[in-house]
């Protein structure tokens, strides 16, 4: 995880190292700048895969020309190194894989990197160029101001004048000043493929559960690839208990115990399911209770840093901010469990679908949209504090498998409940009381919804409401929902909340 600033076109540096500043909490390790022409990069970087020497912005290519700022991590690194060469590489740093991409070919490099990525890349012979995963796993935002395209991690970054102009930069989408805004490749999984002939009410062949639990179990053994040292957020929900399994027994290979960490209020569901897969796999787990009025008063700072104000957001970013400052005191990466409810149809609203085909639709369209909805979530809380999460069931080849398989399994039945694709692949890797628990959004599961519901209600009056809803299209829903866009508009004066902030049915 990194903070980036980048530009191209007339640009004062002053706003640049500004920017910058805005972005301290994302980069710990130190932070510098590069200038070549019309290209500006900059970076508050923290360091993961190469501390000794993956500083920001990082130099590669022959000539030691080509300049790089990114967030995020390139998963096949080790194989672009292998086929370039090692002695075209001067660090261990896994973007450096970009840059000996982008000597190669140019803005095309980004169709060759799987990850989550944003990266701003320049070079005097190759251009400049700003791209983005397809999934958009790693923030970046930018304004166009005339001739000029300035990027930055969070929008919190950007000058005041410039915040009404604030778009979210496309995920799998490259910029060049040259060719503009183009495709990097098709959004993974948009029809499913396999086993097609199959009855709704056949079982699936044994094979497709071996292949959902090798390919989680290789995404987080990819995950675990740092000199940082790696915990899990633990929700006692069965993801992120998935997660905390197979990084237990991987640490045990390693002569490690794993770190866990889970939060919630004092008789919250949360923390005894969480109690228990910690004891089942005798991780070094730690949890913290807090109160009522400890997640009511560090409200407004949540908002800020999430950059949104969709009360479903909010109720399950203020424990994540709780547990992230937990895991912050002991590690510097964290497993999350986000994305395997979009993937495996976990969330209650999905069970009314009966016919396969509309399931998928509203997966893939959900998925399309996490850039702005939960991905936001885990990256800013966790951002805020020094902390970078990292996302197994979002990992591009578990993505695609997923999404690939006949959505008939997916749907909810008195035989199958919901995630039952995920749950029977990892069957014996849990307690079944957690293996087969009944699914709590993180915000339900830690006791949140309500008490922040009814207290922000009703700091707001019928009359304000009436007032004041229609401020945005479509109009606030809630009481509690114009609470928390005060307190966004507050902490990101001039930001388009309609352009910018993503929004949900459920709120």
């Amino acid at each position: 995880m990194s903070g980036l600033v980048a530009a191209h076109g007339s640009f004062d540096p002053k706003a640049g190292l500004r920017m910058l500043e805005r972005l301290t909490h994302r980069g710990p390790h130190g932070q510098d700048h590069w200038q070549s022409g019309d290209a500006w990069l900059g970076s508050r970087y923290l360091s993961i895969v190469d501390p000794q020497s993956g500083d920001q912005p990082l130099t590669g290519g022959a000539e030691r020309s080509i300049c790089l700022v990114g967030d995020g991590m390139i998963h096949n690194h080790h194989r672009i190194r292998a086929e370039a060469g090692p002695d075209r590489f001067y660090t261990d740093s896994d973007l450096e894989a970009a840059i000996v991409l982008f000597e190669d070919h140019g803005a095309a490099a980004f169709e060759r990197m799987w990850g989550p990525f944003a990266l701003a890349i320049a070079d005097a012979n190759r251009g400049f160029a700003v791209g983005r995963d397809v999934l958009g796993l790693s923030p970046l935002y930018w304004v166009r101001d005339g001739e000029t395209a300035i990027f930055a991690s969070e929008m919190k970054a950007f000058d005041k004048h410039l915040r009404p102009q604030v778009e979210p930069f496309p995920p799998g989408h490259v910029w060049t000043p040259e060719t503009g805004l183009e495709a990097i490749r098709e959004f993974p999984g948009a029809s499913p493929v396999l086993l097609q002939s199959r009855a709704p009410y056949e079982d699936p062949p044994e094979w497709v559960f071996d292949a959902i639990r090798e390919t989680l179990v290789r995404a987080v053994e990819r995950s675990l690839d740092s000199q940082q040292p790696v915990g899990v957020l633990l929700s006692g929900g069965v993801d992120s208990s998935i997660l905390t399994a197979i990084a237990a027994r991987r640490s045990a290979v390693a002569g490690r115990r794993l770190k866990t960490f889970a939060v919630g209020l004092s008789d919250s569901g949360d923390l005894r399911a969480a109690r228990s897969v910690a004891d089942f796999w005798d991780t070094d787990h730690r949890e913290l209770v807090y109160t009522a009025e400890d997640a009511i008063e560090v409200v407004p700072e949540v908002i800020a840093g999430l950059e949104s104000f969709d009360p479903t957001l909010v109720h399950s970013a203020v424990p994540n901010f709780f547990v992230s400052r937990l895991a912050a005191r002991h590690v510097k990466i964290v497993l999350v469990g986000e994305g395997a409810d979009e993937l495996f149809a976990g969330y209650t609203h999905y069970g009314r679908h009966e016919v396969g085909e509309e399931l998928h639709a509203e997966l893939l369209h959900t998925l399309k949209g996490m850039h702005i909805g939960g991905l936001q979530r885990v990256d800013r809380v966790a951002g805020a504090l020094g902390v970078e999460p990292r996302l197994p069931f979002l990992d591009l080849d578990m993505v695609e498998l997923t999404m690939s398989l006949a959505p008939e399994w997916k749907l909810v039945t008195d035989s199958r409940p919901a995630k039952w694709l995920l749950r029977r692949a990892f069957d014996g890797w849990l307690p079944d009381e957690v293996l087969w628990r009944r699914k709590e959004q993180f915000g339900e599961g830690t006791g949140m919804n309500d008490v922040l519901r009814e207290h922000f209600e009703a700091t707001i009056t019928a009359q304000e409401f009436a007032a004041e809803a229609d401020v945005l299209q479509p109009p606030l829903r809630t009481f509690e929902e114009l609470a928390y866009y005060r307190m966004f508009t507050r902490s990101l004066k001039g930001v388009d909340a309609g352009v910018t902030v993503g929004r949900f049915a459920d709120a």
